[in-house]
């Protein structure tokens, strides 16, 4: 609808580059040749797989499988320890599933261990099981199941024995599309991995295509690519724009996972002094209220100036709660800037104020010792 109402012309099916200025797209009508002058690269990514698993057999799933079965498995394994892997997990435990994930390293390692932590505590009761530094080597297809081998990353670790699961979801990540677009045919460059590199204009190394999104690289967030199209679109329109933003990162369990800016451990790596304020939820009254206090708010600030850059919510609904967080980064606020922003009372929210005064050493809804 919002095409047709701006006049673009959508044509449906399977595209691959012809020459750097035409387009060759295999539709249900035939072939046809699509010619352009600029061209925006959005091909995205499919699912990664590992040698050696069933996929022919309809009980083995992928993400995009899991969103479209008709029925509840009672048991259910989780291949992968990542924001997918996580979130469908959610899903069917809600749905009445046994769950059993099994990560090669940790769940979300991505983020700050003591954010994930409350996320872990409530998952280790819900679930049948979560393997940590555990692999899966082999997945064998019977008639009552799928048999599981398990084999354990670290010698600490107890190899559990093989189980049978009604169906297997392997969420280990995802692999971009650029080697399936014939990118050369238009002197594209495409890396090794299938990534496109593009500069902050999303310009690929030939001057009129572009690239967003999951095929020009990491974070694979939908978000991210939405901002790189506006970007790429309005550099053709000739407007000087790039990519200059923080990207925020959401994992939408229960509780959910949301940071945006420095996490602790990438400050800590690339040696960057910081002061960190945290807000336990147990002390917020409407995370009391709708009892789920396990969640808390982190900020990091640079040491000297106080400017925030760096902020990491564990609770419900703190993917609602990280966009404040996002433009007092982009504005350079320090820590009496949102101290003294007035939140609503009592909102979750509060607990982003409640932890700047933390750092101010203002606080009154918790008792700390007084700054000399």
């Amino acid at each position: 609808m919002l095409a047709r109402q701006r006049k673009v012309t959508v044509v449906q099916g399977v595209g691959r580059f012809e020459s750097p200025n035409t387009l060759l797209v295999e539709t249900k009508e035939g072939t046809k040749r699509v010619q352009f002058k600029d061209a925006i690269i959005a091909a995205g990514s499919k699912a990664t797989q590992l040698p050696g698993f069933p996929y022919a057999d309809p009980r083995m799933m992928d993400s995009t499988d899991a969103l479209e079965i008709a029925d509840i498995p009672e048991r259910l394994l989780v291949i992968g320890g990542g924001t997918t892997a996580l979130e469908m997990a959610c899903v069917y435990d809600a749905l009445g599933s046994k769950v059993t994930i099994a990560a090669r390293r940790y769940l979300m390692s991505a983020a700050d261990r003591d954010i994930v932590k409350p996320l872990e505590n409530r998952l280790m009761k819900r679930y049948e099981a979560i393997y940590t530094k555990m692999k899966v080597p082999k997945i064998e297809a019977t008639p009552t199941g799928l048999l599981a081998t398990f084999e354990a990353n670290d010698p600490s670790v107890n190899t559990p024995e093989p189980k049978l699961f009604d169906r297997v979801l392997l969420a280990v990540g995802r692999q971009p599309n650029g080697k399936d677009i014939n990118a050369e045919a238009a002197g594209v460059i495409v890396n090794e991995h299938g990534f496109i590199p593009v500069d902050k204009q999303q310009k690929t190394n030939v001057p009129h295509i572009y690239a967003i999104g999951d095929i020009v690289g990491d974070p694979m967030l939908a978000h991210k690519a939405i901002h790189e199209g506006k970007i790429a679109a309005e550099v053709i329109a000739g407007e000087n724009s790039m990519f200059d933003a923080q990207i925020p990162s959401v994992t939408y369990t229960d509780p959910a996972l949301a940071w945006i800016g420095l996490t602790e451990t990438e400050a800590k790596q690339k040696g960057i002094e910081y002061e960190k304020a945290s807000f336990p939820w147990a002390a917020s009254g409407r995370a009391l209220a709708v009892a789920r206090d396990e969640g808390f708010t982190k900020l990091l600030f640079e040491k000297g100036t106080r400017r925030l850059i760096g902020a990491a919510i564990v609770g419900v609904n703190a993917d609602e709660l990280l966009g404040e967080l996002g433009i007092a980064i982009e504005m350079n606020a320090n820590a009496k800037d949102i101290a003294h922003t007035i939140h609503a009372h009592p909102t979750l929210s509060e607990t982003i104020a409640f932890a700047a005064e933390m750092a101010e050493g203002t606080v009154t809804d918790l008792y700390i010792q007084k700054r000399k």
